[in-house]
């Protein structure tokens, strides 16, 4: 009996994934958490804490489990909240919103972010990112079509060169992407600063896409300046936030933006395609925190000033140098002399793996070839941020060790 025998199959090339995907890595951040949580390290990489979130919050949060909503809101973001962040963010700017033409409710500041660089830029645009930078600003801007143009904060102040900074707008970017207070430096830019900013801005004419996620997270005598509230800038600024890091929920995923109606009619329709819109009951439990008191606010630096002292105490114990952080909960550390062949992701991964201390390598965050720099976080309780300075203590015999050879 003859069978019927298939002839073999040339198998084709499956279609390739997008050009786009290429230009970018996976998140650093998010990988070294995962190092350190197979090694069983003390995690100072991705930024959230180890502590809860105000008890208000919680209380809220187990009555709205209990009483809902439980489905959809409003997809630009649910009245209630929306009418508490406009009425929070006049108490603190003196900027009157209107909170159904002027904010959008987004999934984390991640995503306003992405339809903020969305909504401003076309395919081909030009935005300028300052470097350091948070990694998300460089694919956000890929992934818009655009062209980042990177301009330099010069250490140890983190400051920039005006010239530099008018030769990148005289390119005629579309926009520039602002984070203050600084993540990953710490910087809070001084007035004077910003207002040079915002005269190029108009004269080149501009929008300012910023991300004030750290607004509350400012150490005396350093003030935070809201971007938006200078003079003629809130009709081209599209202001980012997040509840995550003022009120330490960073798994809940509330961000906003706040913006002219022009630009949020646009952001409106970017996100509903996105995410549709962020959770319903978290919203609803989030008021609570919005209606906080001004002492809230003002023990949270408070508890935020006493951690940074406690970590870069531990720091200066371990002989490590720095640059002091004049807001948000990050350090940047200087690893030069550890023989790390100037590769800090191979440091990095020995840190955590030998020392029990997970950080970030820093060249994640520069455009220019850095290598000798890491990056901390101390949003941690206080006796966690202790024995993660005592285990940092080894590094000082290990750097006296190389010293003697």
């Amino acid at each position: 009996m003859a069978f019927y025998t298939p002839k073999p199959q040339t198998r084709k090339p499956m279609p390739a994934t997008s050009h786009r995907v290429s230009l970018f890595t996976e998140s650093v951040i998010r990988r070294m958490t995962r190092v350190a949580n197979e090694c069983g390290a003390i995690n100072l990489s991705q930024g959230f804490p180890d502590f809860d979130p105000p008890q208000e919050l919680r209380e809220s949060l187990e009555r709205v489990a209990r009483e809902g909503p439980h489905q959809y809101a409003v997809t630009w973001g649910s009245p209630g909240f929306r009418e508490a962040l406009a009425r929070k963010h006049e108490r603190f700017t003196g900027l009157h919103l209107d909170p159904d033409r002027n904010i959008v409710v987004t999934c984390g500041s991640t995503e306003a972010m992405m339809a903020a660089m969305m909504t401003a830029c076309n395919p081909g645009d030009r935005v300028i990112v300052f470097s350091p930078f948070y990694e998300n600003y460089v694919a956000d801007t890929i992934l818009t079509g655009a062209e980042p143009l990177y301009v330099p904060l010069h250490p140890p102040d983190f400051t920039f060169d005006r010239d530099e900074l008018r030769r990148a707008f005289e390119r005629r970017p579309k926009a520039l992407i602002l984070c203050n207070p600084s993540n990953p430096t710490g910087k809070v830019f001084a007035r004077e600063e910003l207002l040079h900013l915002a005269a190029l801005a108009e004269e080149f004419d501009a929008f300012v896409i910023t991300d004030e996620v750290y607004e509350h997270i400012v150490y005396a005598p350093h003030e935070h300046v809201t971007f938006a509230t200078l003079p003629g800038m809130f009709d081209r600024t599209i202001s980012c936030g997040s509840l995550s890091k003022t009120y330490s929920i960073t798994g809940w995923r509330l961000g906003h933006v706040i913006a002219p109606p022009r630009i949020i009619d646009g952001i409106r329709k970017v996100h509903d395609f996105l995410t549709v819109g962020a959770a319903a009951p978290l919203q609803e439990t989030a008021i609570a925190g919005l209606n906080l008191p001004l002492t809230y606010y003002q023990g949270l630096r408070a508890d935020y000033a006493r951690k940074r002292d406690i970590f870069l105490g531990a720091l200066d114990a371990a002989g490590l140098k720095y640059t002091r952080p004049q807001g948000a909960y990050y350090v940047m550390v200087d690893i030069s002399g550890f023989e790390t062949d100037d590769d800090d992701v191979r440091f990095s991964e020995w840190l955590a793996r030998e020392i029990g201390v997970a950080a970030v390598p820093g060249s994640s965050f520069f455009h220019e070839p850095v290598r000798h720099l890491i990056r901390f976080h101390f949003a941690k309780r206080e006796d966690t941020l202790r024995e993660a300075g005592r285990r940092l203590q080894r590094l000082a015999e290990i750097r006296e060790r190389i010293i003697r050879r």
